[in-house]
């Protein structure tokens, strides 16, 4: 599979997280999450985000910590979200599924612009960015590199490492260029809609079951 003409980035947080990401005007990077003890669930699993936090630095910046990034995966129906289904990982504290999961999509190159004129850094990784093996890019003309095959596909068992490749962006990303929000039910949707009842920027808000387990 080639690159998309134009590839789309997803986060995934709580519906309860939405008040202060709306507050601030800003998703946050777990370092960033930490030092002002925002509120909202968790939904990590705790010895990946202290390995990111201390551990784990970006060989195309190096020095910069993942979990000083705001994580995005190049598609909805993540093998997190998987996990997070089952309810039973022994690392992952929160057990309350996916229903209350929302995404968070935005467009890779219009983030990208965003960073660059804000002097934000950014990369994207060809695995999961938790792991001690990951490789990261921070060119355009290096998307090739990704398994988009992997990225794309339903059933991945077969392709598990190419499925979390990852786009990160240094500390911060502005809530005006999430495009869309994509839930699983019309209960959260209810609830999304809630929180953005004074937003000044409201993107598409979609009940997508295609993108949940």
């Amino acid at each position: 599979m080639t690159v998309p003409p134009r590839p789309k980035i997803y986060h995934i947080v709580h519906v309860d997280r939405l008040a202060s990401i709306l507050t601030d005007g800003f998703l946050w990077s777990d370092a960033e999450v930490a030092r002002r003890g925002a509120p909202g669930t968790t939904i990590g699993m705790s010895t990946i985000k202290h390995r990111r936090l201390n551990k784990l630095t970006l060989t195309s910046h190096p020095g910069l910590y993942v979990g000083e990034c705001v994580p995005f995966y190049f598609c909805p129906r993540s093998v997190m979200l998987y996990l997070i289904k089952l309810r039973n990982h022994s690392e992952l504290s929160y057990r309350g599924g996916q229903e209350p999961i929302v995404h968070l999509e935005a467009d890779l190159h219009a983030t990208v612009q965003w960073a660059n004129d804000n002097g934000r850094r950014w990369a994207f990784t060809l695995s999961n960015a938790g792991s001690y093996y990951f490789e990261d890019r921070a060119d355009l003309q290096d998307l090739c590199d990704v398994d988009w095959d992997a990225v794309s596909a339903r059933d991945w068992r077969d392709c598990k490492e190419g499925k979390q490749a990852e786009f990160l962006v240094e500390h911060c990303f502005p809530w005006r260029l999430v495009e869309r929000v994509g839930v699983c039910s019309q209960g959260i949707l209810g609830r999304v809609q809630h929180s953005l009842a004074s937003a000044q920027h409201v993107p598409r808000l979609e009940v997508r079951n295609d993108w949940y387990y």
